[in-house]
């Protein structure tokens, strides 16, 4: 049983939990219609309830909640419904976040000041199904609020998603596209070739460092170790791999287990005999 402590509007209250007297922010089509504070009923199923209590890098859910127009809110909600309906599960406190950074975007596309995005086609590539999504979500910014997101905007959008399905701070996911765009550069530059982004080797290579990554962070290992092989056969490309994984390791603050190197090396030697190989 909720009681209603204030409506934001049609789609957004905040509500007290009376069974344990925690204040939720409960986002729905529809929860804040015809309501008033005070007003004690149950939620139907579909709504999101996030609880304020619960920490966020922006600050406090709580004044968050207050600055950020409603309407911010519902879109975030929807984005997240239909990532639920894509990916199975998510992790709603991503809501809040989720709803200040496109208020804000809103913000500063409105001022003609928004942000360029460097990685984008990494993004879209590295995060296609959660690049997906954000572009529905652009639409339904744009329907709702007459403000256009462009690639670059959706493309922080898509870092929140891919945040909320893999227990990954933006930031670090952000730091994943990075570090494959690092990758890629690393190997162009050794291999004296422009890689074709829109090759299978290329999204090949940059899929084994997204799931390598994932493997660091959940801190699970490969069971094979083929650096033997691959240095004595590719040294080229078991050195970048090496490099490769130094740096993942540095910016996700945790050491690459050496299995990894050969695997990755392997990949990038793809990258040689594809990108290197006369038209």
């Amino acid at each position: 049983m909720y009681r209603i402590t204030k409506v934001l509007n049609h789609n957004a209250t905040l509500a007290q939990n009376l069974d344990d007297g925690q204040e939720n922010l409960v986002v729905g089509k529809g929860v804040g219609f015809g309501k008033k504070p005070g007003q004690r009923l149950e939620f139907a199923s579909g709504v999101t309830v996030y609880q304020l209590s619960q920490k966020c890098d922006r600050g406090d859910p709580r004044d968050l909640v207050k600055r950020i127009d409603p309407v911010y809110l519902s879109i975030a909600n929807s984005i997240l419904l239909r990532a639920k309906e894509v990916f199975g599960s998510v992790d709603t406190s991503i809501l809040i976040p989720m709803a200040d950074h496109i208020a804000f975007a809103a913000q500063r596309i409105r001022k003609h000041s928004a942000l360029s995005n460097p990685l984008t086609s990494d993004i879209r590539a590295l995060f296609a199904q959660e690049f997906a999504v954000a572009r529905e979500g652009g639409r339904m910014i744009e329907q709702q609020t007459g403000v256009h997101f462009s690639d670059d905007e959706l493309g922080y959008i898509a870092l929140h998603i891919h945040s909320a399905l893999e227990s990954m701070q933006v930031s670090q996911a952000m730091q994943t596209a990075r570090i494959i765009r690092e990758c890629v550069d690393l190997v162009q530059r050794a291999a004296g070739v422009s890689i074709d982004l829109s090759s299978l080797s290329y999204n090949r290579l940059m899929s084994h460092i997204k799931f390598m990554a994932a493997r660091l962070l959940k801190g699970e290992r490969l069971q094979m170790d083929v650096n033997r092989i691959m240095r004595d056969t590719c040294p080229k490309a078991f050195d970048i791999a090496a490099e490769v994984c130094a740096q993942l390791g540095r910016t996700l603050g945790q050491p690459v287990d050496e299995a990894e190197i050969g695997y990755l090396a392997m990949h990038v030697a793809r990258v040689f005999e594809t990108e290197a190989a006369p038209a």
